[in-house]
C-alpha cells in the first residue's frame, strides 16, 4: 500500500507532457490511441477525473461506483453532442468549473445526498465529453476513439479512488489531507478558469 501511494503521484506526473493537446484545435486525434491520450492530455481533464475518484472514495458506500459511472455515462452523452456538432456554449468554462466544484466538495466535506453528487458529477461530465467528441476527426473510428477516452477516464477515476482509499486509511492526524487536496483542486480550477477567460 505504501508503494502504491508513492507511485501514484509519480505516475500521474508522467502524463502531464501532453497538456497542450486536450481540446479542439490542438493536435490530431484518431483511433484508440488518441482516445486514450485525450483525457490525460490536459491538466483540467486529469484533475477533474481523479477528483471524481477521490470524491467516490471519501463518500464511500454506493458512491464508490455511482459517481464514476455517472461521470462516464454523462461524458458519453456529451461526446455524442460534440461529435454531431451541436453547439454547447462555455465548454472550457464548464470544464474549469468542474475542477473547482469537485475541489470545494472535497475541501468542505459537503454533506449531500448521493443523487445530488451524481447530478453534480454527471452535469460537469457533459462538458468533458463534449471536448472529447469535438476533438475526434472525421477520419477516426468513433467506436475506437470513444472506447479509448472511456478507458482512460475510468483509469483516472480508479487512480483517484486508490489515492482516496489510501488516505482514508491513514492515521487521524493525516485525515485533513482530503481537505487540503480539495483546496488545491479548487485553486487549480480557478487558475484554469482564468486561462479559459
Amino acid at each position: 500500500m505504501k508503494r502504491f501511494s508513492a507511485a501514484l503521484p509519480a505516475g500521474l506526473i508522467v502524463l502531464l507532457p501532453h497538456a497542450a493537446l486536450a481540446h479542439p484545435g490542438h493536435g490530431e486525434a484518431s483511433g484508440l490511441a488518441q482516445g486514450l491520450l485525450h483525457p490525460v492530455g490536459g491538466a483540467d481533464h486529469m484533475l477533474a477525473m481523479v477528483a471524481v475518484g477521490l470524491l467516490a472514495a471519501f463518500y464511500g458506500g454506493r458512491a464508490l461506483w455511482a459517481l464514476p459511472l455517472s461521470f462516464l455515462g454523462m461524458m458519453t452523452l456529451g461526446a455524442g453532442l460534440g461529435i454531431t456538432g451541436l453547439a454547447l456554449p462555455y465548454v472550457e468554462i464548464g470544464i474549469g468549473l468542474s475542477v473547482v466544484a469537485f475541489g470545494l466538495a472535497l475541501a468542505l466535506r459537503v454533506a449531500a445526498p448521493l443523487a445530488a453528487l451524481m447530478a453534480l458529477v454527471g452535469g460537469f461530465a457533459v462538458f468533458h465529453g463534449y471536448a472529447h467528441g469535438a476533438e475526434m476527426p472525421e477520419s477516426a473510428s468513433g467506436l475506437a476513439y470513444g472506447l479509448g477516452f472511456l478507458a482512460a477516464t475510468a483509469a483516472l477515476h480508479l487512480a483517484g479512488l486508490g489515492l482516496g482509499r489510501v488516505l482514508n486509511g491513514r492515521q487521524a492526524s493525516l485525515r485533513i489531507l482530503p481537505q487540503v487536496l480539495g483546496g488545491a483542486l479548487t485553486v487549480a480550477g480557478l487558475a484554469l478558469l482564468v486561462q479559459a477567460a
